[in-house]
């Protein structure tokens, strides 16, 4: 026989809208009443009716990540990383997680988010990459629909972020193979239109200079963030006359690929030249020779943000909406002295 909150408030005593209210967590509810009406449902072996439930709060308990790649599957370990955080804090305050994969900067991707704001499949976003100006971000800040970003963007807006300190980031990898000795550092960009690689870039430049050092323009390549970016674009700095000693990848995958195409030409990393990523993502300490990188926690990230929205989505009092990481740098083979 299947269990209705009725039958729970005949047993407690109390009205069925008390034993709905209770359930459902709303505080005007006394402590001692929604113990008793927690218990006997427990007992009596109540199960909600979830699709109800969510009728009748208007609220879909579910949250959408709409990830950014060209490709159609997760090919970046860093979204795989960010994911698992997502989705076990949404399962683990009861919410789901509806995922879609869009091109960034795509007519698709501008539609899926439009329609997410009109169509109430989610009750809220979680936005990844931000872009200098941001057109997610805009439109979601103007419709005032619930989301929290992983990053920061150029545009004027107020808006819910957790962010890891970029400048911070690349200041740390810089400053470690200046005191290595190194004095041509190459850097693999990210595209110029993610808000963190500017942040980098510009830190890249201004630890150059707060060390007297001055940057080649041939030193800085750009690459699209993936391990065949890093492979393809560090040629043009292993062919010049005074190539780098050092090369620091704007995130991993492309660091990763740097390393089998300076091993290709038959250079040893960690010797002849010196290689650091950013983000540590898991393959990270296990390529060969194991990667410096800079550490920012993606798992945990991807549950802070989710814990964040959920609270925002919930109207929960927030001390603070903005969180900005402090990021660490982590030694690994691939550093090293340079040669002479």
């Amino acid at each position: 026989m299947t269990v209705t909150i009725k039958d729970i408030a005949r047993e407690v005593g109390v009205s069925i809208t008390t034993v709905s209210r209770a359930l459902t967590g709303y505080s005007d509810v006394a402590e001692e009443t929604r113990r008793r009406i927690l218990e006997t449902a427990v007992a009596l072996g109540y199960s909600p009716n979830v699709t109800a439930q969510r009728l009748q709060k208007r609220r879909t308990d579910t949250i959408g990540f709409i990830t950014p790649t060209h490709k159609p599957r997760f090919s970046d370990p860093f979204f795989s990383e960010f994911m698992a955080g997502i989705g076990n804090e949404a399962a683990s305050q009861n919410y789901d997680l509806l995922v879609s994969t869009h091109a960034p900067d795509s007519e698709e991707e501008q539609k899926v988010y439009r329609r997410a704001v009109k169509g109430g499949w989610v009750d809220g976003l979680i936005v990844v990459r931000t872009r200098k100006n941001d057109t997610r971000i805009q439109l979601l800040s103007e419709r005032n629909f619930p989301f929290v970003a992983f990053g920061r963007t150029q545009d004027d807006l107020d808006f819910p972020y957790v962010d890891e300190d970029s400048e911070a980031g690349m200041r740390l990898s810089v400053q470690h193979f200046i005191d290595l000795g190194h004095r041509r550092i190459g850097l693999i960009s990210p595209p110029p239109g993610l808000n963190f690689g500017v942040h980098r870039l510009q830190s890249y430049f201004d630890t150059m200079g707060d060390n007297g050092l001055s940057v080649q323009s041939e030193w800085i390549v750009t690459g699209d963030m993936s391990q065949v970016s890093g492979f393809n674009v560090v040629e043009s700095l292993l062919a010049l006359d005074s190539r780098p000693t050092a090369i620091i990848g704007g995130n991993d995958l492309m660091a990763i690929g740097a390393i089998k195409r300076i091993q290709q030409s038959g250079l040893q990393v960690g010797k002849d030249i010196a290689v650091c990523g950013f983000d540590d993502i898991p393959l990270a300490a296990f390529v060969n020779p194991p990667l410096t990188t800079i550490h920012q926690p993606i798992y945990d990230i991807g549950k802070q943000t989710t814990a964040l929205l959920i609270d925002i989505i919930n109207n929960r009092r927030l001390a603070n909406v903005n969180i900005l990481l402090a990021p660490t740098l982590v030694v690994r083979e691939s550093s090293g002295k340079p040669i002479g």
